[in-house]
């Protein structure tokens, strides 16, 4: 169940999506992971195809299967970019089977949330926003600058996504705000989401957050401080989902080593996002 021939027994779920497939192809080329199965919604129309030609890469010999608890009898980790609805079943699911858990699914319901801090109480789970480890690097730096540019500096975060994205603002932007409000001592009254009309001048604790759709944009992220004389930007541009598949399938590795608990990609990457003393 665990491994064959010391690799990880990986299953993904959200199999036939734009990221479940390149989870799917991302995985298949990582010698330390043997995918185990493939799963997706009942009423997903690719189901019974090879998951390696659904992924657009070589036949797996692996067929995309509804049944999610077959696929986690046989798994070490799963790694779940389906759709938010339904989340936290399919969580408590992968606990009770004693399945590691990479979670990518943004726009989860507060049931979702509570599923998830039970599930850490059985199992490894890692539950982020964005798997790139440029964009951990960036929550990383992010936190830094808010703490060294202090109160004087206006926060503002920026993204933008391809049209079919269904939630907004994007968890990575999300995220990020949550790391401003922690590091300047704010609470979520302080979000600002666009402004129109005759809103009057803008307060000194304001996060604004601005939400663009349009076109194929992967994902691009910014956050501005902006002060008296002078602007820091901190942006990343994702350009491939590759990114966040690799990044997802490091963590299930990391996971498959991993004591029950709930993890971040800073314990992935080996970041503390605490300053030195």
């Amino acid at each position: 169940m665990n491994a064959k021939n010391d690799t990880v027994a990986v299953a993904v779920v959200g199999a036939a999506g734009r990221m479940g497939q390149r989870v799917l192809a991302c995985a298949a080329g990582e010698s330390r992971v043997w995918l185990v199965a493939a799963v997706d919604a009942p009423q997903c129309p690719r189901l019974d195809e090879d998951a390696g030609c659904v992924a657009g890469i070589a036949p797996l010999g692996l067929h995309i299967s509804a049944d999610l608890a077959a696929a986690c009898a046989t798994t070490r980790v799963v790694i779940d970019f389906a759709l938010a609805a339904g989340c936290a079943a399919r969580v408590k699911t992968y606990a009770r089977h004693g399945c590691a858990i990479v979670l990518g699914s943004t726009g989860v319901d507060a049931a979702g949330v509570r599923a998830v801090k039970e599930a850490a109480r059985r199992v490894a789970v890692l539950h982020a926003p964005n798997f790139s480890i440029g964009v951990n690097v960036l929550f990383h730096l992010v936190t830094q600058a808010a703490r060294a540019l202090g109160p004087d500096y206006d926060l503002e975060v920026i993204e933008m996504h391809h049209r079919r994205k269904q939630d907004a603002p994007s968890g990575t932007a999300v995220r990020l705000v949550e790391l401003l409000e922690a590091a300047r001592g704010l609470t979520p009254a302080a979000r600002r989401h666009g402004r129109v009309g005759a809103v009057g001048a803008r307060g000194r604790d304001e996060i604004g957050v601005h939400a663009l759709r349009g076109g194929d944009v992967v994902g691009d992220h910014t956050v501005l401080f902006a002060g008296d004389g002078e602007r820091v930007e901190l942006t990343h541009k994702a350009g491939t989902r590759d990114t966040f598949a690799h990044g997802a399938v490091r963590a299930a590795l990391f996971l498959a080593e991993a004591a029950p608990g709930l993890y971040t990609m800073n314990d992935v990457l080996g970041l503390t996002m605490e300053e030195k003393a």
